[in-house]
């Protein structure tokens, strides 16, 4: 039995090879059909194509595999071919690592945020508020070493009664503070319609995760020149933040920069759940720099400290965090802003900036 059985198993090796061939050739096809569907925006997946090929197969089986057992076989070469066609369509997308891209650096007029650059610094309050409370914030930020001051002029509210921002004048506001303290103006947009003015006042303009799928707003911004800090929406999958930035570079905006700040789990001790895996893999799978707000993603001041470091050591290309003269009396997310003293004990604990002297602004980072 035994020469028997090593003939019948040569016979099978030989077979084995044979259809791997035949398998190679088919998957050759397979990524030249998707690269095809790729260039004319086709889908990737035909249904009734499908059933049309397992139609004919069932048709001609005449065993001894069962239908069933034929149609599951093929099955999987189908999906096997399909995830070819996705992966080649992938090197094709603007945000993608494929084909060596070196990472993005993005200018914040002397700031550069990604590459080999250390950690960047977004600062400053939830919303702007009043003249004063900008003022004061900007002034401590810029005394401390801070380049990007953030700040509200239109806040996306849950509830239409809470306080909603100051809009233009809002803009006014922190365009002033920024040039009298030699800071960097991040602001959110959350209209196309609002792009001029915030283009006029801004230096990046801010994509809030409420607006990310916001389709008519990315397709406006990125149109225009001003670097753009998107953030990832709150139940958005990972493929659907990036493929959000694939909109901004389509429409001709280089300069853009990614940010996670948290995700809507069912846990209800945190604000949201920081994704510090969603970091890695946006690096990984981006060329893009990539940002972490840990306001948001925790909503706790005394989570601010291991998050920051917990975004740092997945290799984040910056953080943003809030701060206010006196978050008390915040109008909006009081119990996450720090209040002055709470953000230098943050920076020294963090070890993001040394803690300086209104006469010293060197920056460094980790």
């Amino acid at each position: 039995m035994e020469p028997k059985i090593r003939t019948l198993r040569d016979q099978i090796d030989v077979l084995n090879l044979e259809i791997l061939e035949k398998l190679s050739q088919r998957a050759a096809i397979a990524e030249a059909i998707g690269e095809l569907q790729t260039q004319t925006g086709s889908s990737h997946y035909d249904p009734v194509r499908e059933q049309e090929m397992l139609d004919t197969l069932t048709a001609a089986n005449e065993g001894p595999f069962s239908d069933a057992t034929v149609k599951s076989l093929f099955k999987q070469i189908f999906q096997a071919s399909m995830h070819l066609e996705v992966e080649q369509a992938k090197k094709s997308y603007l945000i993608s690592r494929a084909e060596d891209r070196p990472d993005t650096v993005v200018r914040v007029g002397e700031i550069e945020v990604g590459g080999n650059g250390s950690p960047v610094l977004i600062a400053g309050p939830c919303a702007i508020e009043s003249k004063e409370q900008v003022e004061f914030t900007a002034e401590r930020l810029a005394s401390r070493g801070v380049k990007l001051f953030r700040g509200g002029a239109y806040k996306p509210r849950t509830d239409p009664y809470s306080f909603q921002g100051l809009g233009v004048e809002g803009l006014r506001i922190g365009r002033e503070a920024c040039d009298r303290y030699g800071l960097k103006f991040v602001a959110e947009i959350m209209d196309a319609r609002d792009l001029a003015a915030c283009e006029e006042h801004v230096d990046v303009l801010q994509i809030g995760a409420r607006n990310m799928q916001n389709f008519t707003l990315l397709r406006a911004v990125g149109r225009s020149s001003k670097p753009v800090l998107l953030k990832r929406g709150l139940s958005a999958t990972i493929q659907e933040w990036v493929m959000a930035a694939e909109y901004l570079l389509y429409e001709g905006n280089p300069n853009v920069m990614l940010c996670e700040r948290g995700i809507r789990t069912y846990e209800p001790t945190t604000r949201n759940t920081l994704d510090v895996s969603a970091v890695a893999l946006a690096k990984q799978e981006t060329h893009l720099p990539v940002f972490v707000d840990v306001t948001h993603s925790g909503g706790r001041r005394d989570l601010l400290v291991p998050l920051t470091k917990a975004a740092l050591a997945v290799g984040a290309d910056g953080i943003m965090t809030e701060v206010h003269p006196n978050p008390a009396v915040a109008l909006s997310d009081q119990k996450q802003q720090m209040d002055f003293d709470t953000f230098d004990a943050y920076l020294e604990a963090t070890g993001y900036h040394k803690k300086l002297t209104p006469e010293r602004h060197e920056v460094y980072g980790f």
